[in-house]
């Protein structure tokens, strides 16, 4: 071979491998659903661009993640009462194992819920998950053989609307919260052992399924949540608060965003109230209540929303740019400035509880029928393209080395890249 020309590959393949990213858990990468990819396919229908779809054993709306040459998700078998961890083969989609990390009865849970919500979060070398056994959150970590390593109960869990918890890795932390109708608590486990390195009470004992996120703003390292009828910040080494602001509203399952430009993060939450805040992030201890008023003024608040067609209660929103983008349960994708609040536009894309996704300053908004429409962040509404999958899709989907990966109600699609097939088991 010509070493002018083998150089060549090579250094290609490093950039390639450079330029790609892994999806380490819930909303990606930086836990917000961004990728920093540029090569995200765009286009797709349940035939084209599509490079292999394989059926997944059970029932679940935990999102895949994606690390290397493997994909992994969990699920419930109803018949066995099992929660299973799956593993796939990234390249061609054949499921290479399922182990068992939970059998228990299956709990009570919403309707538009399942018994295996909680979406993994891996480093590379362990898988953690997180499921309800009868009252008690179990946690577990395996390697990517399938082995369990180690299986742990931080605390009790209670709701009516059943279980999702999805656990946020910091450092040597596997963070989980436990938000639920009863005694609450946040606690975070050692990644090697399962120990419990902190565990902080929550004060108003109210369920929550909002998975926080970890940033370093106004000179420290904050993990922001809402829940617990309240937005709150600690200090994810050591769960010591940082700052506590009462309300909106008592329901919360979509999780904050940040947006650098405005320097704000992002608040929504739709049940019994709805509520859009964008906050400041400056504030120390308790900062007061902004609870149940329709419109209200707090140092934290930067701008404010209560019209239900722009609030999400379940899809997470995105920040892109100078703009945030929120959508709501019944379908109204919104786009705003993220300084001001100010509302740029909206359009109705069908019922939805898929959280936003980004790649290449493009948004992807994926409803409960499969429908992807991808716009372009701007003052009036940009449709680039829509692929149809022609399935139910509940979770969201994970963007990884220039391919979108979507669990369907019953098939896991990996999209762009060399058309495939359907994956033999």
């Amino acid at each position: 071979m010509n070493k002018s020309f083998a150089f060549a590959a090579v250094s290609l393949l490093a950039f390639h491998l450079a330029a790609a990213e892994n999806w380490p858990g819930w909303r990606g990468p930086r836990g917000d659903g961004t990728s920093a990819e540029k090569s995200i396919p765009t286009k797709w229908s349940a035939t084209d661009s599509v490079a292999w779809k394989t059926e997944v054993p059970g029932l679940g709306h935990a999102s895949p993640i994606v690390w290397d040459d493997r994909v992994f998700t969990v699920t419930c078998v109803p018949e066995t009462e099992e929660r299973l961890l799956l593993c796939f083969d990234r390249k061609g989609g054949k499921l290479l194992w399922q182990q068992s990390v939970v059998k228990s009865p299956l709990e009570k849970k919403h309707r538009l819920n399942s018994h295996a919500s909680s979406t993994p979060a891996t480093d590379g070398k362990l898988v953690y998950v997180a499921f309800l056994d009868v009252q008690e959150m179990a946690v577990a970590a395996h390697d990517f053989s399938g082995k369990q390593k180690w299986l742990a109960r931080p605390g009790t869990f209670k709701s009516v609307h059943g279980f999702c918890s999805s656990p946020v890795i910091y450092k040597d932390l596997v963070i989980v919260n436990g938000d639920h109708d009863g005694e609450s608590w946040i606690a975070a486990l050692d990644r090697t052992t399962g120990r419990t390195v902190w565990k902080t009470p929550r004060a108003n004992h109210t369920r929550s399924y909002v998975v926080p996120i970890i940033r370093e703003l106004s000179g420290r390292t904050q993990m922001i949540l809402s829940g617990d009828k309240s937005v709150t910040s600690y200090d994810p080494a050591t769960g010591k608060l940082h700052w506590y602001l009462g309300g909106p509203t008592e329901q919360y399952v979509a999780s904050l965003v940040y947006n650098e430009k405005a320097d704000l993060l992002f608040m929504t939450a739709g049940f019994p109230q709805h509520h859009l805040l964008g906050l400041r992030h400056t504030g120390r201890g308790d900062l007061g209540t902004v609870y149940h008023q329709a419109e209200f003024t707090h140092p934290q608040v930067a701008w404010h929303h209560t019209k239900a067609s722009m609030v999400s209660y379940v899809p997470s929103p995105i920040s892109e740019g100078e703009y945030f983008f929120v959508v709501s349960d019944a379908g109204i994708l919104n786009c705003l400035v993220a300084k001001t609040g100010e509302l740029a536009w909206q359009e109705k894309i069908g019922s939805t509880h898929a959280s936003l996704v980004s790649a290449n300053g493009l948004v992807y908004a994926i409803n409960d029928d499969g429908v992807t429409t991808v716009v372009k962040p701007g003052p009036a509404f940009n449709a680039v393209a829509k692929g149809e999958l022609g399935d139910k899709v509940f979770a969201s989907p994970a963007l990884s080395g220039g391919q979108v990966f979507v669990r369907g109600e019953k098939t896991l699609y990996c999209l762009g890249g060399a058309k495939g097939s359907v994956a033999q088991r």
